[in-house]
């Protein structure tokens, strides 16, 4: 008897394979003596659409809704139907004794398995695979430590009614607010608390008006002070005349030291990663959208195993790691950038410490470091490599101790008014060593960065400066004075790091899907992202007016978040869960058919459309700007503006249109009716007949004049002798 194995993608299936020893290839497996290998795509079978309960709900009316099946059906997903059937088949052998789940160790992973088992109607046992790494270590190692299958049952209710739900509250709310203002109005149960706080924030900047202020300073040669009226005070005068007195005063005075004291600050290491906060640091760093580190990061998981789990929500490590770590280390230490740095802590124990490991704060998966692998730098991408960069020295850093420095306050009085200055002398550079190389001198958590209130952070900020010695009493003549004029500034937009700290705040998603909600805002035009900075477009702003308020407020989504872990960790109740769901929905649903608020489309153009006469709409794609129809029911859609490459016409000299073909992209001039392929690598000669198709394939005027026939075949000529 056999053992079938489903993993979640093609490049897992096979590295299991491999290590499992199944070198007989077939078409959807693989198989070996003892186990078949075989994968889904992704998800193979999905919650069914409306349109499978009733043919009448293929088409959007308001009268039908709110859409609420007794029982969720689910069906397989037509695009990956064939890979479905290869696993169906293999769940019927006779030979199969049991199922192994090596889909993604998380949520999304066990719902891909299970609906697969819930269709074939599987009846055997099955056991779970629950790694942390692709290393062929921890495949040997998890195979031989494989869990029952049911241990697993509450994280599979969890994640069913994670799907229903979405699929309850998203396809209810949008149905409804497209079809009453006939407009592609999409909502959802994350997607809309997180695009009202990006219009609260946006609110906050209009309505914010900036004031000006002043700051009083004292310079003393080897070192200045800043002027507060108190120990808490910001040092921010809101008069001219304030600040000017103020000043006359400390020219005419003496300052004497009042107070002095020196302490000894430390500041530990930063914990490990975890999903969010490498999003956040990647952002902020190197300028990477959440996605962007999504993508790069599974590829070092998957394909270069060079990192662990990389969804997790956790920044500890587990203490069955522990010995672990050496080895992990020293494969870091054979790489160059790395070998100084990572080569003392082999060679000593390495502090463990409760900010480093803690089993209590491990929840399914431990924080994201290096694997054992070996590590080969150039078969990295530069995206990949930088991101490996930032997981590695964070790992380093865990060892390091902390940065450790003395800071000196000094208080100096003129008079009645104070001035107040700091100095800083490092002592050891612990962690911060790791860093010293780079562009960021701290890499220290700023999870509260999220530009909050009104933008008038404490104006004494000063560079860290060297104070020369001083003592109690002692007087110091005034060099001069400077008196600055500053203005308060507004809230800064969110980037995608102080967002996601935001929707970690508000338990809004997860680490899994916070990128995802980014990217759908992103793709339905009702967020816009500029310069690293997200605002809400026109449309989005009209949204949020229109949809339910309950739906717009973080907390109801934040409340359903904490019941979903609830219910994975097997305490909370998936039937009450769902009843409370539908009942959201139908309510949210009779709110939207209840409002007597209009929509305006933010993008209507002054052209017509050409089938139905109503405003074209301006929408931005990945191809470009388009104009669609503002009546959903038409459907007319033209590209509004052509691309144009850089090659220019032989005849014309005007730039070419892009153009996509059957054959390839193509570059076209229409007035002169010129046609060249781009991307063709090949020299030499081109084939006449091929030039010809073209010229037929694409031209808008079939019949030439010979002349112009004439004109082009030369020029074409002329572009193949080249």
């Amino acid at each position: 008897m056999k053992s079938l194995v489903l993993a979640e993608k093609p490049s897992v299936a096979k590295e299991i394979a491999r290590v499992l020893g199944c070198g007989q290839k077939h078409k959807g497996y693989m198989e070996g003596p003892k186990y078949v290998v075989t994968w889904a795509l992704g998800h193979l079978v999905t919650l069914a659409e409306p349109e499978d309960y009733d043919p009448k709900y293929k088409t959007w009316n308001l009268e039908d809704l709110p859409l609420l099946p007794p029982k969720m059906n689910l069906k397989i997903m037509k695009e990956t139907s064939q890979q479905y059937r290869t696993v169906a088949q293999l769940c019927k052998r006779q030979d199969i004794s049991e199922l192994i789940i090596a889909t993604d160790a998380g949520r999304e992973g066990e719902l891909v398995a299970r609906w697969i088992m819930e269709l074939v109607h599987w009846r055997k046992p099955f056991k779970r695979l629950w790694i942390s790494s692709q290393t062929d270590k921890a495949i040997k190692d998890g195979f031989n430590t494989l869990k029952p299958g049911k241990d697993y049952n509450n994280l599979y209710a969890s994640a069913v009614c994670r799907a229903e739900a979405d699929w309850l509250i998203g396809l209810n709310v949008t149905r409804a607010l497209t079809t009453k203002y006939n407009a592609q109005l999409a909502a959802g149960r994350v997607q809309t608390p997180t695009l009202a706080m990006l219009m609260e924030r946006e609110q906050e900047i209009q309505s914010f008006q900036s004031q000006p202020y002043w700051n009083v300073s004292a310079d003393f040669g080897s070192f200045s002070a800043h002027w507060r009226e108190q120990d808490a005070h910001d040092g921010r005068v809101w008069s001219r005349a304030d600040a000017d007195a103020i000043a006359a005063r400390i020219k005419q005075g003496t300052a004497k030291v009042s107070k002095l004291r020196t302490l000894e600050k430390s500041e530990p290491h930063p914990q490990a990663y975890d999903l969010t906060e490498l999003q956040r640091d990647a952002n902020k760093r190197l300028g990477f959208s959440a996605k962007q580190t999504s993508n790069v990061l599974q590829k070092l998981y998957e394909q270069h195993k060079l990192v662990t789990y990389p969804r997790t929500d956790s920044r500890y490590l587990s203490s069955d790691m522990v010995p672990t770590l050496k080895g992990r280390l020293e494969s870091i230490s054979a790489v160059g950038p790395y070998t100084q740095l990572a080569r003392k802590l082999v060679r000593m124990q390495l502090p463990i410490t409760k900010r480093i490991v803690d089993d209590s704060k491990v929840t399914d998966h431990h924080a994201i470091i290096p694997t054992e692998q070996f590590v080969n730098l150039s078969a990295l991408s530069n995206d990949e490599r930088r991101l490996y960069d930032l997981i590695v020295k964070r790992f380093i850093s865990l060892f390091y101790g902390p940065y450790r420095y003395d800071e000196t306050s000094v208080v100096l009085a003129v008079g009645k008014d104070m001035l107040y200055a700091k100095g800083k002398i490092e002592k050891e550079k612990g962690w911060k060593e790791i860093y010293q190389s780079d562009a960021y001198s701290s890499v220290q958590d700023d999870d509260d960065d999220d530009g909050a209130g009104s933008g008038q952070g404490k104006s004494d900020g000063q560079p860290a400066q060297l104070l020369p010695p001083l003592s109690i009493g002692q007087s110091l003549p005034v060099k001069q004075e400077k008196v600055r004029e500053l203005r308060t500034m507004p809230p800064a937009r969110y980037t995608e790091a102080t967002l996601l700290t935001r929707m970690e705040k508000h338990s809004l998603g997860t680490p899994a899907t916070r990128a995802d909600i980014i990217e759908k805002l992103l793709g339905t035009d009702t967020i816009t992202r500029t310069q690293n900075k997200l605002m809400p477009t026109g449309k989005g702003k009209q949204l949020i007016e229109l949809v339910v308020n309950e739906l717009r407020s973080p907390d109801l989504t934040a409340k359903w978040e904490q019941e979903l872990e609830r219910i994975a960790k097997g305490k909370g109740d998936p039937a009450a869960f769902m009843k409370n769901v539908r009942q959201q929905a139908a309510k949210w649903v009779s709110e939207v058919i209840a409002e007597t608020k209009e929509y305006k489309p933010h993008n209507l153009t002054h052209s017509r459309c050409p089938e139905c006469e109503k405003p074209l709409l301006e929408i931005n794609g990945k191809r470009g700007k388009s104009l669609v129809c503002s009546d959903r029911e038409c459907g007319y859609r033209r590209s509004a503006e052509p691309t144009l490459s850089n090659k220019r016409c032989p005849q014309c000299h005007k730039k070419m249109e892009i153009k996509d073909g059957k054959a390839g992209k193509f570059a076209q001039c229409k007035p002169c009716n010129v046609i060249e392929m781009l991307g063709d690598k090949q020299s030499g000669k081109v084939n006449r007949k091929q030039n010809q198709k073209l010229i037929e394939q694409y031209s808008d005027n079939t019949s030439m004049s010979n002349s112009l026939a004439d004109k082009l075949k030369a020029a074409l000529e002329k572009q193949s002798g080249k």
